[in-house]
């Protein structure tokens, strides 16, 4: 029997960063992607965001990448939303999205990191937040 437990911390954010995520919708569509997550054997171990982008915490299975739950969580959740007609014009994630590794021992840490994104957000942009990111882990938008 194979034992995998791989934690990666997964940011995507709406189209162009519209802040469409106000607070009642975002709690049902948390739920939602919850729900979905059973569904397709993702394990979901958190899920928080902003108006404009959604965090959660995954543990990845021995058969499952990061490309494919990013592509499950985004499309089905996006689906679903239009097709519950929330918005006069369509909704959408961004293409890219912010994929991570976490140790064991900063899974308890990243969970109340996402738990707190409301708080977090009082203080500080989604840009300023891709910004620490990017800086923590040295990646750089390459220009094309």
């Amino acid at each position: 029997m194979s034992f995998v437990k791989i934690w990666i911390h997964l940011v995507f954010s709406t189209k162009n960063r519209h802040p469409w995520l106000k607070q009642e919708l975002r709690y049902k569509l948390h739920q939602h992607i919850i729900e979905n997550c059973k569904e397709k054997d993702i394990f979901l171990q958190a899920i928080n965001g902003y108006t404009d982008h959604i965090h959660c915490l995954i543990s990845l299975g021995k058969d499952q990448s990061i490309s494919k739950l990013a592509q499950l969580i985004k499309g089905e959740s996006s689906y679903w939303v239009n097709k519950q007609e929330f918005f006069d014009e369509p909704f959408g994630w961004q293409d890219d999205y912010f994929a991570v590794s976490v140790s064991e021992s900063q899974v308890e840490p990243v969970v109340n990191y996402i738990k707190n994104q409301e708080k977090h957000h009082a203080k500080k942009s989604f840009d300023e937040e891709v910004n620490e990111f990017m800086k923590a882990y040295g990646w750089h938008i390459v220009k094309a």
